[in-house]
This record gives structure tokens, sequence and C-alpha cells, in this order.
């Protein structure tokens, strides 16, 4: 399985995952244009996407699913609160597209694809994060979420390779531009990681893991150094097994294969 991040942070978020026969987009966040762009600069065909699987329906996560998904005739896969919510309100036209609803806990397949997604804390509507399996390679994909539970930490323990929020640096974000309110959401339960909280999962699961790619950094209040470092620090002795790297806002990721 190979994992390109096509595009992420506040702007936008875009994981494309290949795999033997065929791939998935994680998230639409980028303009369905820009999106095509970065495929392009990927060596990836859209013709080849099986599905577009959303965690939740903010922005910067959906804002070319309607098109990519019309354009390309490619399902959209999402918990029934973010369907809903993409539907009730965030939905560009009224041509029809095709979705599956799926639950976490349960697991659905998408061509050699196994998908199992699972709850996490943001505030939106029935958020998730998913475990992406194919020809025995498994992915945990886990962005926007305030806090890490036991149960998730587990469903990390059988994975090959992680693609992990690391948003913030605290010490940044308490002397940073945002006001008081924004800052207390993002330090809240259902706001997003930190990058201690990332090292902190790592901590625990850097001897399973293959490969690591931080995710959806702030470009106010983090850094790729600053969120690599505690990375880094954070998976001490396991530090050279592991095959770390920091998906950025403006350019296309190295794929990073497990």
């Amino acid at each position: 399985m190979k994992i390109t991040a096509l595009g992420s942070g506040s702007k936008g978020n875009c994981m494309l995952v290949e795999g033997g026969s065929g791939s998935l987009l994680v998230d639409a966040g980028l303009a369905a244009r820009e999106i095509q762009a970065r495929l392009a600069l990927a060596g990836a065909d859209p013709g080849s996407i099986e599905a577009i699987v959303v965690t939740h329906e903010h922005t910067d996560h959906i804002r070319g699913l309607d098109v990519m998904a019309r354009r390309f005739d490619i399902p959209i896969i999402a918990t029934g609160g973010t369907l809903a919510e993409f539907f009730l309100h965030r939905k560009v036209s009224k041509k029809t597209v095709t979705t599956i609803t799926c639950h976490p806990g349960t697991t659905l397949e998408i061509g050699d694809f196994t998908i199992e997604p699972f709850s996490i804390s943001h505030d939106a509507h029935d958020p998730c994060g998913y475990c992406i399996e194919e020809q025995r390679a498994r992915l945990g994909y886990c962005t926007d979420t305030g806090v890490l539970s036991g149960e998730v930490i587990e469903l990390f323990r059988q994975c090959d390779g992680l693609v992990l929020e690391s948003n913030h640096c605290p010490q940044m974000l308490e002397d940073g531009p945002y006001p008081a309110m924004l800052k207390r959401r993002i330090r809240s339960r259902r706001g997003h990681l930190s990058n201690e909280q990332a090292g902190a999962c790592l901590q625990l699961l850097g001897h399973d893991l293959g490969a690591v790619m931080l995710a959806h950094l702030s470009e106010t209040n983090n850094t790729p150094a600053v969120a690599e470092e505690c990375a880094r620090g954070a998976l001490g002795l396991f530090v050279d097994d592991v095959g770390l790297q920091v998906a950025l806002q403006e350019t296309i990721s190295a794929p990073m294969e497990i």
C-alpha cells in the first residue's frame, strides 16, 4: 500500500491511498481542480479511485467532494451524521452522487480494500477515523480529534503504518495570535491533537509501526521541524526503525509505503 498526502492542513486535506489494483481518497478538502492537478503530480489516475472516504463534514475535508464524486462517478463513504450534514448544508449541486453509509465498529469492502471506521472526538457530526487494509497491509488514519481513546490506540496496534494528526505546539498556540475562544476549542477534547499528544501515542506504538506520517499541522501554531522533533523524541529507541515524515499543505508528500 502506498499513501501520498495531496495536501494536509487547515486549508484543505486530501490523502491518496493506492493498492495493487485500485485506490481511495481519504477526504477531498481541496478544490476538485487542485485535487486533479495533485493526482497528476503523484502519477495517479482519477479513474482508479474506487471511493472517497470522508472523516467529517468540515470544509477543509470536503471542499472538492461533490465535484470529484460527480465528475468521476466515485462513491462517497461516510457516517450517517457526516452524510446528513453534507447533504443538508454542504453539497454544492443538486445532482445525484452515490453514497455508502459506514458505521464505527463494522467493516465494509470496496474492491480489494477493507475499511473499518472508528469514532473520534471532534466538533462535527459523527466524525470518524479509519483503518484501511489491503493485501495484508493495514493503515490507521486519524486527524481532527482532541483525544485518542484506549480503543483507538488498540486499533493502531494492529496497523503497519499510521497517518496521525500533530496539529499544534501548545506553547506556540498559547503565545500565538488566535483569540482565547479559538485556543480553548483547539485544546478541548473535541479539538485537535497537539504534538505532545501525538508523541504520547507514538511512544506507545513505536515498536509496532513501520511508517508514520504526521498530518494536519497548523501553519500558525506549529512547524514541520517542531512536530517532527517531538515525534522523533517520542519514538526514542525505535526512531530509526520507523519511516517518519510530515505532510504539508502546499505540496504533495513523498509516498509512504507499508
